[in-house]
C-alpha cells in the first residue's frame, strides 16, 4: 500500500521514473548547483554509508545544522534510509538554543558546516557543550561538511562526504513507523519540546498537502525557509515527491531570490507574510520581472497578509491562501481554497488537506464540543499528529479521548472540514467576559491612514482586570503624516465597542520580532511587558494633572 512507503522507497520510485529531471537548484552568491533526481538518490545513499560508516544505526537521532543546500536534502534521504531520525538545527541558533536541543535530543552526532555565511558553528557548540557539562553528555561527533574544521573539546570530528562505491558498513533500512524529523515547537509556555514525525506520515502528508496546492511534475517550489522547521521542510517534500523541482535559498537576497524564481521558473511559494513582504521589495528592486507564480500559503504573522496576497494576485495571477500548522501537526495541515473573498481567504486555517484529518473545536470554559463558529480551541486527530516528544517529560497534549489539543483557537467553518485560525490561547483578549481576537483590533487600527503594523496585547489595569493596549508602527510611504495615539484613540472610541478600545496606544519605530525556523514573528511577551509600564506611565501622568 501507498502509506506503507517510506521516504526512501517513496524517492527512489521517482528517481527511477524521472532520473534526469531536475529536482533541486541551489542558488548561493551568484552560483547556481543543479542535481536531478538520479544523482540526488545517489548522493543521499552515499551519505547514508558513510554515516553508517562512523556507527550511525537505527532509532539514533542526528542533528543537521545546514542552510537550505542540497546536502541538507540529501541528508534527510540518507538519514532515513538509515532508519535515523533528523534532529533540525537553525543556523541562527546560538549557544542557548544549541545547549537546549543537545539536553533535550541527545543527538548521537552534528553535522555542520565548516564554512558558512561567517558563522563560527565550532565556537557555538563549544559553548553549548560547556553548558551542558554537568547535566548531559555531548554528542559523539562533528561531521563538517566542506573540510574538517577540527575537534571540539572532546566531541572528535571528521569530514563528512559520500562513500559512492567500495563502502564496507551493513545496516538495517528505514521501516514506516520509524521516526524521521524532530522538529522545534514554538516554545510559546515554556522551553521548547522537539516534536517528532514518522516516515510514513512525511510521505502521506507531502502527497495530501501536494494535491491540495496543485503540484505537478515540471512545477517548481521556493524553498527559503530553514528545513529545519515543518514550514520550510513540508512544502519542500511535497514538491520533491511529486517530481518537482525546489530552488533552495541558503541565504537569504530578495533581489537575488526574485531573479531566482524568474530564472528557475518558481510556481510555488509559501511562507509568512514576513517573507512575502520581502520578496515584494526585491522584485520591486529587480525591476518587477515577470513570474511563473500560480499558487502559494502564507501564515500572518506580521497582520499583513491580506496585502500581500492583493499583490500577489494582482501582479502574477497567483492564488495565495491562508493556511495552517504546527510543528506538532505538520504545516500545510489545512488551507483555504482559491476563490474566496480576499479577507476570508488570507485567514489562517482552512479545510483540512485530508479527509482522514479530524478537527474540532471545544469550548475552553466547559470542555464540550462549541457550537459552529464560537470560538473556542482547536483540537486535531489523524496522522498527521505528533507521534512523540523527543526527550520530554511534560504534559500530556492528549485528551482522554485521543484528540491533540493544539493550543490554538479558533471556530468551525461553513463546513465539518474546515476552520478559521484566530490565535494562540495566551494572546486571546478577555475583555469584560468577553473572548476577543487581537487581530480583530489590530486589522482596525491598520486601517488607519499611516498605520503600517498595530500589535495588541492584554494587560491587568488597576482594578486587576485586563484592558487593551495597542503598539503601531507608520507606514514607511507615509512618514510625513502625523500619526498620534490620541487620533487613533478618538476614532477607537468613536468606532469600537468600549470594551475593544485600547486603555493606551503608543506609536513605536518598530516591534520586537524573533526570526524563529518557520518565520519572522512578533513578540507578545516583550509587549505584554512594555504594556505594563506604558498603563503605570499612562496611570502615574493622570495622578499628576489631577
Amino acid at each position: 500500500m501507498a502509506d506503507d512507503l517510506t521516504l526512501t522507497t517513496a524517492f527512489a520510485a521517482l528517481a527511477r521514473e524521472t532520473p534526469d529531471a531536475v529536482a533541486l537548484v541551489e542558488v548561493f552568491g551568484g552560483t547556481t548547483r543543479q542535481v536531478t533526481f538520479a544523482e540526488l538518490e545517489v548522493l543521499g545513499a552515499g551519505l547514508a554509508q558513510a554515516l553508517a560508516e562512523h556507527g550511525v544505526r537505527r532509532g539514533d537521532v542526528v542533528g543537521v545544522w545546514l542552510p537550505n543546500t542540497v546536502e541538507s536534502v540529501a541528508l534527510e534521504l540518507a538519514l532515513a534510509r538509515l532508519g535515523a531520525a533528523t534532529l533540525g538545527v537553525n543556523t541562527r541558533y546560538g549557544e542557548h538554543e544549541i545547549a537546549h536541543l543537545l539536553a533535550t535530543g541527545r543527538p548521537v552526532g552534528m553535522i555542520a558546516p565548516a564554512d558558512f555565511h561567517g558563522i563560527d558553528f565550532a565556537g557555538r557548540l563549544a559553548a553549548a557543550v560547556e553548558a551542558n557539562a554537568a547535566s548531559a553528555p555531548p554528542p559523539k561527533w562533528v561531521a563538517w561538511i566542506g573540510r574538517d574544521a577540527g575537534a571540539v573539546g572532546s566531541v572528535s570530528s571528521w569530514q563528512l562526504e559520500p562513500v559512492l562505491e567500495g563502502g564496507s558498513a551493513t545496516y538495517d533500512e528505514g521501516q514506516p513507523h520509524d521516526p524521521v524529523n524532530y522538529f522545534t515547537t514554538s516554545g510559546s509556555t515554556g522551553l521548547p519540546k522537539l516534536a517528532g514525525h514518522d516516515q510514513q506520515s512525511v510521505v502521506r502528508h507531502a502527497r495530501n498537502a501536494a494535491a491540495a496546492f496543485g503540484m505537478r511534475p515540471g512545477d517548481a517550489s521556493l524553498g527559503v525557509l530553514p528545513l529545519s522547521g515543518v514550514f520550510g521542510f513540508n512544502h519542500v517534500i511535497a514538491m520533491l515527491l511529486t517530481g518537482g523541482t525546489t530552488v533552495l535559498v541558503p541565504v537569504f537576497d530578495p533581489v537575488e531570490t526574485v531573479l531566482a524564481m524568474a530564472e528557475h521558473g518558481v510556481t510555488h511559494v509559501i511562507g509568512g507574510d514576513d517573507l512575502f513582504g520581502r520578496l515584494r521589495e526585491g522584485w520591486e528592486s529587480a525591476g518587477r520581472p515577470a513570474l511563473a507564480w500560480r499558487r502559494g500559503g502564507i501564515a500572518d504573522f506580521g497582520g499583513s497578509a491580506v496585502a500581500c496576497v492583493a499583490w500577489a494576485e494582482e501582479q502574477f495571477g497567483a492564488d495565495v491562501t491562508g493556511v495552517y500548522g504546527s510543528s506538532e501537526v505538520f504545516a500545510l495541515t489545512a488551507a483555504w481554497p482559491a476563490g474566496l473573498p480576499l479577507d476570508a481567504r488570507a485567514r489562517g486555517g482552512g479545510r483540512v488537506v485530508a479527509p482522514d484529518i479530524e478537527v474540532r473545536v471545544v469550548d475552553p470554559d466547559t470542555g464540550l464540543e462549541a457550537a459552529r463558529g464560537r470560538t473556542g480551541e482547536l483540537q486535531l486527530r489523524g496522522y498527521n499528529v505528533v507521534t512523540d516528544y523527543l526527550g520530554s517529560t511534560g504534559a500530556d497534549p492528549f485528551t482522554e479521548d485521543g484528540w491533540f489539543r493544539t493550543g490554538d483557537l479558533g471556530h468551525q467553518g461553513d463546513r465539518d472540514d474546515e476552520f478559521v485560525y484566530l490565535c494562540r490561547a495566551g494572546d486571546a483578549l478577555r475583555l469584560r467576559g468577553f473572548l476577543v481576537e487581537p487581530a480583530e483590533i489590530e486589522r482596525f487600527l491598520m486601517d488607519q491612514p499611516g498605520v503600517d503594523t498595530a500589535k495588541v496585547v492584554a494587560a491587568p489595569d488597576g482594578d486587576g482586570t485586563d484592558v487593551v493596549v495597542a503598539f503601531v508602527t507608520v507606514d514607511s510611504d507615509d512618514r510625513g503624516r502625523a500619526v498620534t495615539a490620541d487620533d487613533l484613540l478618538g476614532t477607537a472610541r468613536a468606532r469600537l465597542a468600549a470594551f475593544k478600545v485600547p486603555r493606551a496606544v503608543r506609536v513605536v519605530d518598530e516591534l520586537p520580532v524573533t526570526s524563529g525556523t518557520n518565520g519572522t514573528k512578533i513578540r507578545s511577551a516583550v509587549l505584554r511587558e512594555w504594556a505594563v509600564a506604558l498603563l503605570a506611565e499612562t496611570a502615574s501622568h493622570q495622578e499628576e494633572t489631577r
